[in-house]
């Protein structure tokens, strides 16, 4: 549950909750034979619950996340347990995560195809005239219209001109004839969440510079999708997504990354970026996300999800299987 604290240790292992679990999916199961203490106060911090507890078990030393521990907060354990050694985690946590198992695989799938079914839907309505805000939040209502718990993240709806920002938020800007649509959103389902995006036009046929950029990232896409196996390197699999695009003039553009991992939040380890160390593993689910953007004419973004598989099964898995094709709408 949000705000929870599991707290491991030689004896009994305990989750330390600031309120009742509500059995949401999203929330996870806990184990039936794991200890679960609600705090009595509903101001209770579970952190310095957790520091007095282990104190009180008579453990000298307690592991946390410094990245994610406030100074407030270290404070307040200090107090709670003052002869408590306080030793940093790291991201051991983020690192166990990276690789899934079947079932929150399963998750994800269905997450895709309620992403693909609620952007389909879209595309088979009018969409001239009508604003990036309102798209947006037709999206997220269709999202969980088929069963999601809800975005997985702030949909991302990007015409004309705004397509050409990297991380547009939804305007009252009215789409016009001629406009690239270029569209971000996922859907969370118990609480793991995927990403897709694509780029249309609107019209008729899409101009000659539209077709062409288009075509450049479609293919940096591809490559970046195809470079997805067991052992590849991070960074090899971002030069394959990379290389395309820089290569074409467009490189000093682009993000730092072309594709993270997915998970229970919607960016996580592993990073797909040009320094990132590390090789993949199968059944780590990944986006690969390259986009050209042209600040004040428009840009092109690609991104899939896919759940990393050895050649043998199949290669990668392709979760979010809305058309790539370029589509005048």
């Amino acid at each position: 549950p949000p705000g929870a604290v599991l707290l491991l240790g030689p004896g009994e292992d305990v989750l330390l909750c600031p309120r009742a679990p509500s059995g949401e999916s999203g929330h996870g199961r806990p184990d039936e034979a794991l200890r679960v203490d609600v705090l009595p106060v509903p101001d209770g911090d579970p952190v310095v619950e957790a520091a007095g507890l282990a104190a009180s078990f008579g453990v000298d030393s307690l592991a946390v996340e410094e990245h994610d521990l406030t100074v407030a907060r270290h404070r307040a354990m200090a107090t709670a347990a003052p002869r408590l050694l306080l030793a940093d985690l790291g991201f051991t946590v983020e690192q166990q995560r990276i690789v899934k198992d079947e079932e929150e695989i399963g998750c994800l799938r269905i997450a895709a195809e309620i992403t693909d079914q609620a952007l389909g839907e879209l595309l088979e309505s009018i969409l001239v005239g009508r604003t990036e805000r309102h798209l947006a939040l037709e999206l997220e209502r269709r999202l969980v219209d088929h069963g999601a718990d809800g975005p997985a993240f702030a949909t991302s709806v990007a015409t004309g001109p705004n397509s050409g920002q990297g991380r547009h938020r939804p305007s009252d800007r009215r789409v016009e004839e001629g406009d690239f649509l270029s569209v971000r959103l996922g859907a969370s389902y118990h609480g793991y969440r995927c990403e897709i995006g694509r780029t249309f036009v609107i019209g008729t046929a899409p101009a000659d510079w539209q077709i062409e950029l288009y075509d450049l990232v479609f293919a940096a896409q591809r490559g970046g999708r195809e470079a997805l196996a067991p052992g590849a390197a991070y960074r090899e699999v971002d030069r394959a997504a990379r290389h395309p695009l820089e290569s074409a003039g467009y490189g000093e553009g682009l993000q730092p990354w072309t594709g993270h991992g997915v998970g229970l939040e919607i960016e996580e380890d592993p990073q797909l970026a040009p320094t990132a160390m590390g090789k993949l593993d199968a059944c780590v689910p990944v986006t690969v996300e390259p986009g050209v953007h042209l600040p004040g004419r428009g840009g092109v973004r690609i991104d899939d999800t896919l759940v990393v598989r050895p050649e043998a099964d199949g290669g990668p898995e392709l979760l979010t299987m809305t058309t790539k094709e370029l589509l005048a709408l």
